[in-house]
């Protein structure tokens, strides 16, 4: 690039300041080196002998550009999540830091100041507080899901909470059959009424948060020629409720 920019120049007035090389930036690297014969040492009294062609001969120790970067402690100025609660100390990556927490104002330096300054007061109401740093996000994503629930079309069945949750472990969720809250009201089948349509169930995370979980019954049938039409996009057509 500066080789062709050089080329360029010869034939302007303006010199290389005139050519358009913003792709030439200045980067500062740092290469640790360790001499591979290093000279040895002048006598008392007398002058530094003059180093030899091997005295220039180095061996490359480290790039610095490549080093590993440490961690770095910020506090939180407001709920983050999967980080914290406001106040909380995270250790995390320089870059994640700066992009992340401390441009939008999330987070400050770890400094005695900034400690004082968002230090947790016992006198001021408690802020919501989650079970975990990821509770928060895992309700997002559970209200974001429409679960479906595929169901036998010839043997009679009724919806119990080991269905959702097979279902639910085939989404990547794992929920116990104490976590999950049914409808008071069975819902039975096979029933093509029921085709397509929702049913709520309150999933409870860790104990303490609870989320509603949209699900959707389909009739399925080993039959080919009892199979139901493929409905591609399900997850957009109209939602209807079953009601008792």
């Amino acid at each position: 690039m500066l080789r062709s920019c050089l080329i360029a120049s010869r034939g302007s007035s303006s010199g290389i300041l005139g050519v358009s090389c913003a792709n030439i930036q200045q980067k500062r690297n740092t290469f640790i080196l360790k001499r591979r014969w290093p000279p040895g040492l002048h006598k008392k009294n007398e002058s530094p002998k003059a180093f030899r062609p091997r005295h220039y001969v180095y061996d490359l120790l480290e790039d610095t550009e490549f080093r590993k970067t440490q961690p770095i402690e910020v506090i939180l100025t407001t709920f983050v999540e999967t980080l914290g609660q406001k106040g909380d100390i995270v250790s995390v990556k320089p870059k994640f830091a700066h992009n992340n927490l401390l441009l939008p104002g999330l987070a400050v330096y770890k400094t005695e100041r900034n400690l004082e300054k968002y230090k947790k007061d016992p006198n001021q109401p408690e802020p919501i507080k989650y079970s975990s740093p990821f509770a928060l996000k895992t309700m997002n994503m559970i209200e974001g899901l429409l679960l479906p629930i595929v169901m036998n079309k010839e043997e009679p069945w009724v919806v119990e909470k080991w269905h959702v949750r097979a279902s639910l472990r085939k989404a990547g969720f794992h929920a116990p059959d104490e976590a999950l809250e049914l409808p008071d009201f069975p819902i039975k089948g096979p029933n093509l009424d029921l085709e397509n349509k929702e049913f709520i169930v309150t999933v409870t995370i860790n104990g303490m948060e609870k989320a509603k979980l949209r699900c959707r019954i389909h009739h399925w049938s080993t039959d080919p020629v009892g199979k139901l039409p493929y409905l591609p996009e399900f997850w957009t057509l109209p939602s209807v409720p079953i009601t008792p």
